[in-house]
Order: C-alpha cells, then sequence, then structure tokens
C-alpha cells in the first residue's frame, strides 16, 4: 500500500467512527395498539398462543379472582411484567411460555392495547378490616417499617407510570396472592416489594388487598 495513502485513509477511518458515535439512533418503533387488540382476542395458534380475552376478560376487565383486571395498567408496567416473565425473577407456569413465544414488539402492541382500555371498578368485600386497609395504604405501619402503600401507588391506587403499578379495583384474591408470592419469595422482581411484604401479617395483607380493590 502507498504511505502516502495511509494518513488518508485513517482520517476517513476516524471520520467513519466520529460518524457513527454521533449519528442519532434509530428510533424505535412505536406500539401499535390495533395490533395488540387484534393479538388479544384471538392469539396466534401457530405458536400456540392462546387469546388473553380468555383469561383476562373482555378489553382487560378480568371476571375470574385468580386473573387480573389489566385494564388501564401503565404500558410501561405491562410490558416490563411480560419481558420478567421470561426470566427467573417471575416464573408463571402458565404465562412463562407464552411470554416467551410473544416477539418484544407484540409486548408493547398488547401492554398499549390494555393501557388505553377503560377499567371497571371492584369493590371491597369485608367491613369489618376497610379501616385497617386504608390505614395502611395511605399511612403504612411505622413501628413495623413498612411504607404507606400510597407512596408509590398513588393515593388513589393509579399508580406512578413506568414505576408502579396501577392496583385500585384489582381483585384483593390476586392482590393478596402477589403479596404472599413476594413474601415467600416465589416472586422476586421487585426487591422493595418483597421487603414490604415480609414485614406484614397474613391479616394486614388481606386487609389493604380488599381496601385497594374497592377504591375508584
Amino acid at each position: 500500500m502507498n504511505r502516502a495513502f495511509l494518513p488518508v485513509l485513517a482520517a476517513a477511518l476516524l471520520n467513519t467512527a466520529a460518524f457513527a458515535a454521533t449519528a442519532p439512533a434509530a428510533p424505535a418503533v412505536k406500539p401499535d395498539p390495533a395490533k395488540g387488540a387484534t393479538l388479544y382476542a384471538n392469539g396466534d395458534t401457530a405458536r400456540n398462543i392462546p387469546a388473553c380475552v380468555t383469561c383476562h376478560g373482555a378489553a382487560g376487565n378480568s371476571t375470574m379472582a385468580a386473573n387480573p383486571k389489566l385494564s388501564g395498567q401503565n404500558p410501561t408496567y405491562l410490558y416490563k411484567q411480560l419481558v420478567d416473565f421470561t426470566t427467573p425473577n417471575r416464573v408463571n407456569p402458565i404465562m412463562t411460555p407464552y411470554a416467551k413465544a410473544l416477539t418484544d414488539a407484540e409486548k408493547h402492541d398488547l401492554a398499549a392495547f390494555l393501557a388505553a382500555q377503560p377499567g371497571k371498578p371492584g369493590a371491597a368485600k369485608n367491613k369489618d378490616t376497610v379501616d385497617l386497609g386504608r390505614k395502611i395504604w395511605r399511612g403504612g405501619i411505622a413501628e413495623k417499617g413498612v411504607a404507606a402503600c400510597a407512596s408509590c401507588h398513588g393515593a388513589a391506587g393509579a399508580g406512578i407510570p413506568a414505576q408502579y403499578p396501577r392496583l385500585a379495583g384489582q381483585h384483593q384474591e390476586y392482590t393478596l396472592a402477589q403479596l404472599v408470592a413476594y413474601k415467600d419469595n416465589k416472586r422476586s422482581n421487585s426487591v422493595q416489594m418483597t421487603t414490604l411484604a415480609k414485614r406484614l401479617s397474613d391479616d394486614e395483607m388481606k386487609a389493604v388487598s380488599d381496601y385497594i380493590a374497592g377504591v375508584k
């Protein structure tokens, strides 16, 4: 190679590297709620993905206490849970294989569709524990180092987008099951929730789960 050409080549390589470093990243693909709606309603039999509506109800308003309501949930949180189901942090015999079969774009599409759906309110069932549940939700339990649930999930249980999920109106049975799962180390995708759940008694978990189910 002609030595006189080397400085020119070096300069060209440096310019290429500089351009690569400063060039804007390709924009992320925007979620498509319409595609999410189709997948939610029909599933994909070719990949053994059933219709989500079967378990989670029309527009994400599950009528089965064991299955969470997903309507109006924060899309970033929904997407994260679908990803977490593919990791050891949240193994679920039903959801894990389906989550693994979904593409990343499909996870975003489903989350976008569900986030836009209006939720149906729930109701507290145990009038004897509503006051205790409200107290824990709003003020925590200082002597046990339990922070107020509202500090992360909001006074009305709407959650903080991209960080904490909406819990208002959720089936009390489902919320309780998740608290127990955190307490028993069967769900480990939130260190904060694991710590707090371990500090709550069974009765306290039941009370706060029932209270937030009735918050609109």
